[in-house]
């Protein structure tokens, strides 16, 4: 029986496709690769731009903020930057009432999940003789915990994967009226703020939300199941797990407007609002936000280059598909267009980087594309030198 049900939740399909076929589709992703590069090129120069309003606002803060107790407000202060530190303090507690979990800390972080059917994909393709393609695609279905619904009506077999809607959703709490001493604090700095911790449910707990659910619930390790049996969960069964972020000492950079905190607009056109667990003076929060930024310029500049190099390849790959004819002779294609590819990303995202600072930081631009010019001399010279060995080899 279980031999069966596992054989009943592997599909397996097989798609044959004409070397006419794929020739025209590959031409097809010539438009979307040239898409891809204009993307990748207005992604990277936008990058630039924020890179360095943000590198700029961040120096301008550093220079114009002040130091100020948090025990009181002074209204001289008012619309400057300062820099705030002291323990946060709220309210009353956070609640959750829909499954009556409270905390006494800051936030309250639900997690929601439900046993559901889930699709996996895999697909193995295999060239023939002709330039024709035969693409086998498996489909494998488990059932599984997850904290978002899972659409079995897209599901290539529905027949017996069906989920139910999923009654329960994530939720980020946060309690009221956070405060530093006499300021209050915005709830968008603390919205993610902070480093979360379990906190367990009680049995108590369970047992009023089964009279409000009139579903069977259990408390196992800290976790709400509403389920029959936890252990042996059934699709549609769910999950209720808790973190919280407890109160503690925190750092803030920040306009002060009134008695609250506000992001500082700066002369460079960026904002500043900082935040820090801990007692952690101004300059180490502003250094640490320039660390950032130039991580997350590496990082979109890595994605702006991989979209080009992409773009690139699907503009070159019908020169690969005219090769397929012959299997081999294709791969060989393919190998070629791949280094061509990346000489050309190699050449162009340097100059679109380079471009951008001339707009923005004219000085530094000069740097950059002497870089894009060497690696293009050095790409140029190879080829001439592959060239002359093969003329010399004749």
């Amino acid at each position: 029986m279980a031999d069966e049900e596992a054989r009943q939740d592997v599909v397996t399909d097989v798609e044959q496709t004409g070397w006419l076929a794929r020739l025209a589709r590959s031409v097809g992703g010539v438009i979307f690769g040239f898409l891809l590069i204009i993307g990748a090129c207005v992604l990277l120069f936008w990058n630039e731009g924020r890179a360095i309003q943000t590198a700029r606002s961040l120096s301008e803060g550093a220079g114009l903020v002040h130091d100020v107790a948090a025990d009181q407000v002074d209204p001289a202060n008012d619309g400057k930057l300062i820099h705030v530190s002291g323990p946060l303090s709220v309210a009353g507690p956070v609640l959750d009432a829909e499954f009556s979990v409270r905390s006494s800390g800051l936030r309250l972080v639900r997690r929601a999940e439900m046993f559901q059917w889930t699709e996996e994909q895999e697909t193995e393709t295999r060239k023939k003789l002709g330039g024709g393609e035969e693409k086998t695609t498996t489909y494998k279905y488990t059932r599984a915990w997850a904290d978002k619904p899972v659409d079995s009506s897209k599901f290539r077999e529905r027949a017996g994967h069906a989920n139910p809607q999923m009654t329960w959703r994530n939720r980020n709490l946060l309690a009221p009226q956070p405060t530093i001493g006499a300021f209050s604090v915005p709830d968008n700095l603390l919205a993610s703020f902070g480093s979360e911790r379990p906190l367990a449910a009680s049995d108590d707990q369970a047992a009023a939300l089964q009279r409000k659910l009139d579903k069977p619930v259990r408390v196992v390790d800290g976790a709400i199941y509403i389920a029959r049996e936890p252990e042996q969960p059934v699709v549609g069964d769910g999950r209720i797990t808790y973190t919280e972020v407890p109160l503690q000492d925190v750092s803030v950079v920040a306009r002060q407007s009134g008695n609250g905190l506000a992001p500082y607009v700066t002369k460079a056109g960026g904002t500043v609002d900082l935040i820090a667990a801990g007692r952690v003076p101004a300059t180490d929060m502003f250094k640490s936000a320039q660390d950032d930024n130039r991580l997350w310029t590496w990082l979109i500049r890595a994605g702006g280059c991989l979209l080009m190099l992409f773009g690139f390849g699907l503009i070159l790959g019908p020169l690969g598909v005219l090769g397929d004819v012959i299997p081999f002779v294709g791969d060989i294609i393919r190998a070629g267009t791949g280094l061509v590819s990346l000489l050309c990303t190699a050449v162009v995202a340097p100059v679109v980087i380079a471009i951008a600072w001339l707009w923005y930081r004219p000085l530094v631009a000069v740097g950059i594309l002497a870089v894009g010019g060497a690696v293009a001399f050095a790409a140029i010279w190879l080829a001439r030198q592959r060239k002359e060995r093969k003329t010399a080899a004749v």
